[in-house]
C-alpha cells in the first residue's frame, strides 16, 4: 500500500505559526495551539507543511488500507482555520453529540471531519473547548495506542 501523502516532519511547529500571515491568523494560531495543548496534553507535530497535529492513532480501512494520522490539529489557513475532529467522524455517537455543540458554536462550516472558522471573534471558545475534550477522548477510547 502507498504511504499517505500527509506524514509527521520536522517542522517546528512554533517556527510554522511564527510565519502564519496575516498577523490575526498568527495570533489566532497562538490561542489555537494552546488550546489544544491544554486539552490533549501533547505537544504539536507538524503533519505535511501546514498542519499542527496532537497525538497520532493507527487504523486499517475496510479497503485493508493502513493509516497513520493525528488525532486531532488544525491548519491556520488564510482564508479560515482548518480543525481536524477525527472523534465524530470515527464515532457516530460523538457525531451526534457534536451536532448539539455546533448549534452553540457560532458561526462556522464543516466539512466531513473538518471544522472551519474564518475568525475566533465568531466563536465561543468555550463551547470549541468542550467540543475538542469530547472529541479528543473518543479518539484515546477507540485508538488506545498510537
Amino acid at each position: 500500500m502507498a504511504e499517505a501523502k500527509t506524514q509527521i516532519t520536522d517542522i517546528d511547529p512554533a517556527n510554522f505559526i511564527a510565519a502564519v500571515e496575516p498577523e490575526r491568523k498568527r495570533e489566532e494560531a497562538k490561542q489555537l495551539d494552546a488550546l489544544f495543548r491544554k486539552v490533549t496534553g501533547e505537544a504539536p507535530k507538524m503533519w505535511g507543511p501546514s498542519i499542527i497535529g496532537y497525538g497520532s492513532y493507527r487504523t486499517t480501512y475496510a479497503s485493508g488500507r493502513d493509516v497513520h494520522w493525528l488525532r486531532t490539529g488544525f491548519s491556520p489557513r488564510k482564508a479560515r482555520h482548518s480543525l481536524y475532529l477525527m472523534g465524530g467522524y470515527c464515532d457516530e455517537a460523538t457525531g451526534k453529540r457534536r451536532d448539539a455543540h455546533l448549534k452553540r458554536l457560532g458561526k462556522h462550516s464543516t466539512g466531513k471531519s473538518c471544522l472551519y472558522i474564518n475568525k475566533l471573534a465568531n466563536i465561543d471558545m468555550e463551547v470549541l473547548e468542550e467540543m475538542l475534550a469530547a472529541d479528543w477522548a473518543t479518539m484515546k477510547r477507540l485508538y488506545p495506542e498510537d
